[in-house]
């Protein structure tokens, strides 16, 4: 481990991301997954000619709503 980059290795607290930037942080985060999953989706339904592609960006968007779920459950425990 590079202790150099360990920032908090001797507890000291000043590098401490506060709960409200956190919260922006995981909100912005939030809102770039749903916008890449609404993106996926709309490609996926626009392709008519593969299958496998279009299949694979549903699982793309999926993926993006799960990490959208579990960001906002995130969030709502930093309430």
């Amino acid at each position: 481990m590079n202790h150099e980059l360990d920032f908090d290795r001797d507890h000291n607290h000043e590098d401490l991301l506060e709960n409200e930037p956190l919260k922006d942080f995981l909100k912005k985060t939030c809102e770039t997954e749903t916008e890449l999953m609404r993106t996926y989706m709309i490609t996926a339904e626009r392709i008519h000619d593969n299958e496998e592609l279009k299949l694979r960006l549903r699982n793309f968007a999926e993926g993006n709503a799960k990490r959208s779920r579990q960001l906002l459950d995130e969030i709502s425990r930093l309430s």
